[in-house]
């Protein structure tokens, strides 16, 4: 029988983030058996690691992997896995084939989410595993997510929201834990760097991604390439921008995403910010 731990919102801003990490511990050793839908995020590694260290073999870390998913983030995912020895799959996922995900409208991602918890219901299903999971914190339902509502539909659990976690706190955890994850830049699917409306399709999300592993090249940490037609919209941190626009790295920059497939390159001069294209909905 699994215990799942909810407390009120107020007696969760009252608690330590010790408190909190006990309360979360409480909850994950609750269940018999968690997969844990592992993307390579603070969130999720940190999820993954919990129910590890809650569960021993009983849990199982899931990583879907489509067009939407970078290289660069199955090499981290790998690389994580392998240092925690976590027990860990790679499962393929099929939303390209919903023509409502490829049409990027604002609600895209909760096509996606809903293939992704579908196969791990599946999953659970087959081979008896008590729940699924995701790493949704409590700072994120202060944004526009419609992936909540498909872990609603699906009864996915989110650990780290009900005991009140948010992102610093897990931060703070996942480097007292050793984790390498801890201070790793905020990450999402390469179908985020369309604006809504423009189709998502495997060029494009392929195009973005040579553009973004360029930056990375250059050095760069915190950034996301925006794709707007033939124009690369790159947003880079605020404090990495001073680098950026020198002119010399400013001229590698477009040179790199020129060869990226891009015609223009624009520098945002507002920075890096999550969500910069729900801009858009706002107005």
């Amino acid at each position: 029988m699994s215990t799942l731990v909810r407390i009120h919102a107020a007696e969760q801003s009252q608690l330590s983030t010790a408190e909190k990490e006990l309360l979360l511990q409480k909850q994950l050793a609750g269940f018999p058996s968690m997969i844990i839908a592992l993307s390579g995020g603070a969130d999720s590694a940190y999820l993954a690691h919990a129910a590890h260290q809650s569960l021993g073999h009983r849990a199982l870390s899931v990583t879907a992997l489509s067009p939407s998913y970078s290289a660069h983030d199955r090499g981290v995912v790998e690389a994580f896995v392998r240092q925690l020895g976590l027990r860990h799959e790679f499962i393929e996922t099929h939303e390209m084939e919903n023509p409502k995900y490829r049409a990027n409208a604002s609600d895209r991602c909760y096509f996606c989410k809903d293939e992704l918890f579908t196969a791990l219901d599946a999953m659970a299903k087959d081979r008896g595993f008590a729940a699924v999971a995701y790493g949704v914190n409590a700072d994120d339902t202060l944004d526009f997510r419609p992936g909540h509502r498909a872990a609603t539909e699906h009864r996915v659990i989110a650990p780290l929201l009900d005991a009140g976690l948010h992102k610093s706190e897990i931060r703070l955890l996942s480097q007292r834990s050793g984790l390498p994850t801890w201070d790793r830049p905020a990450s999402a699917c390469l179908a985020s760097r369309l604006p809504y409306g423009t189709e998502v399709t495997p060029e494009r999300l392929s195009q973005v991604e040579r553009g973004e592993a360029a930056l990375r090249e250059l050095g760069f940490r915190q950034f996301r390439v925006r794709l707007h037609d033939k124009l690369a919209r790159v947003e880079i941190a605020p404090e990495e921008m001073s680098r950026a626009t020198s002119p010399e790295m400013a001229a590698a920059i477009a040179a790199s995403l020129k060869t990226a497939g891009f015609t223009y390159v624009a520098l945002d001069l507002e920075g890096y910010r999550q969500g910069s294209l729900n801009e858009t909905l706002a107005r």
